[in-house]
C-alpha cells in the first residue's frame, strides 16, 4: 500500500507510519495532506523511517558504528535525489542508483584530501541496498531498484606497512605514558578502532597476560594474549597517568576523564609519526596490519595469526601472508 507521501505507507500494521509533508501537514492514518514538498533528506533524519531502518540493522547484528554510517550514507543518497528532483522513493530506478554511483567517484573525501575511496564507495552502495531491501520487505516500495544491479568490488589497496625498527622509533618517541599505552593497545594487542575505544579497565587481565574484546566484529569476543612489555606499558599507564572522572571505566581517557574516541587516538598515532619523520601515511588500523604481517614474518602459525586479530573467516589472515612475502626483505 502506498500512499503521496515520500515515504510510502507499508502494508505491516505493526510498521505502519504517517509522516506528514511540510509545516502545515495534518496527520491522518487514512489520508495524508501534501502542501509541500518536502526533502527526502530531512525526511529520513527527523522521521521514524531512520528509527525503524537503524532498529532492522541491529536486529540483523550490525555494530555501533554500522548503526550511525550506514544511516548517514541513505541521507546521502537520497539528498542526491532530492537534487533530481525525486521526492518519492516508489519512483526511484535503477539509473539513480548508478548515477549515484558515478556521484561518489567524483565526490571529494571530506576528511582528506583526494577522494572516496573504493572501499568507502562500496559501504555507500551497500546501505543504499539494505535500505532499498528493507523497504520492500516493509511493502514501502513493490519493486525494488537495486535489484539486478552490480558494481565493481573494492579495490585491493596497498596497505603501509611498518617496519620492526620503525616500531621501535614510534615508542621511542612517545613523550608520556598514555603515547605508549594507545600504541600498545592498537599494534601490540592488534586491536581495532572500536575495540580499542570499548575497552574498560576490567577487561584487562594482568594476573593471567590476556586482554578481553568484549564485543568485536560481528559481535565475537577474544582473549588477546598480551605480551611482558604489552603488560607493563598499560599498567604503568593506568596506576600513574590515567585520572578519571567518577564512574569512568575506559581504559584509555582524554584530557577531561572521559573514554577516549577513534578520532583521538588515531590523532595520538599521527603525532608520534610526525615526531618520527616517517612519511607514510599511518592509521590506527596499519599498525593492526603491522603486528599481523610481524607474527608472520616470524612464523607464527596462520591459525593463531588470525585468533589473535579476531578474523572470522581465513582468508582475511591470509591477506597478511602474502604482504609478509612481499615485504620481509623491507622489515
Amino acid at each position: 500500500m502506498t500512499s503521496s507521501a515520500g515515504y510510502d505507507k507499508p502494508n505491516n500494521k505493526s510498521n505502519e507510519v504517517c509522516v506528514p509533508k511540510g509545516r502545515n501537514a495534518k496527520w491522518n492514518t487514512r489520508t495524508l495532506v501534501e502542501p509541500e514538498k518536502t526533502p527526502l533528506c530531512s525526511m529520513f533524519r527527523k522521521s521514524i523511517y531512520k528509527e525503524n531502518f537503524k532498529t532492522h540493522l541491529q536486529r540483523l547484528g550490525y555494530s555501533k558504528g554500522s548503526l550511525n554510517m550506514l544511516p548517514a550514507c541513505i541521507a546521502e543518497f537520497l539528498s542526491c535525489l532530492e537534487e533530481k528532483g525525486i521526492y518519492e522513493l516508489r519512483r526511484v530506478q535503477p539509473r539513480h542508483i548508478r548515477e549515484h554511483y558515478e556521484y561518489l567517484g567524483q565526490r571529494p573525501n571530506k576528511r582528506r584530501p583526494g577522494g572516496l575511496s573504493s572501499g568507502m564507495i562500496a559501504i555507500h552502495l551497500y546501505a543504499v541496498r539494505l535500505f532499498m531491501e528493507y523497504l520492500e520487505q516493509t511493502g514501502s516500495i513493490t519493486e525494488n531498484p537495486f535489484s539486478g544491479l552490480v558494481f565493481p568490488g573494492p579495490e585491493s589497496e596497498p596497505r603501509d606497512i611498518l617496519s620492526r625498527e620503525e616500531i621501535i622509533l614510534l615508542y621511542d618517541r612517545c613523550e608520556n605514558l598514555r603515547e605508549r599505552a594507545v600504541l600498545s593497545l592498537f599494534y601490540g594487542c592488534g586491536l581495532r578502532r572500536s575495540e580499542g575505544e570499548a575497552l574498560n579497565v576490567e577487561d584487562v587481565g594482568f594476573r593471567a597476560g590476556l586482554l578481553y574484546v568484549r564485543e568485536g566484529k560481528g559481535k565475537k569476543r577474544r582473549a588477546v594474549p598480551m605480551s611482558r612489555q604489552v603488560c607493563e606499558d598499560l599498567k604503568n599507564y593506568i596506576e600513574n597517568e590515567r585520572y578519571p572522572n567518577p564512574g569512568e571505566r575506559a581504559v584509555i581517557i582524554n584530557g577531561i576523564g572521559k573514554r577516549t574516541r577513534g578520532f583521538s587516538f588515531n590523532d595520538s598515532v599521527k603525532r608520534i609519526v610526525k615526531r618520527c619523520g616517517i612519511k607514510k601515511a599511518i592509521t590506527l588500523h596499519c599498525l593492526r596490519h603491522s603486528i599481523a604481517t610481524h607474527l608472520l614474518a616470524a612464523g607464527m602459525n596462520i591459525e593463531q595469526v588470525r585468533n589473535f586479530m579476531g578474523h572470522s573467516d581465513i582468508d582475511t589472515t591470509q591477506v597478511y601472508t602474502r604482504v609478509s612475502r612481499y615485504q620481509t626483505k623491507r622489515l
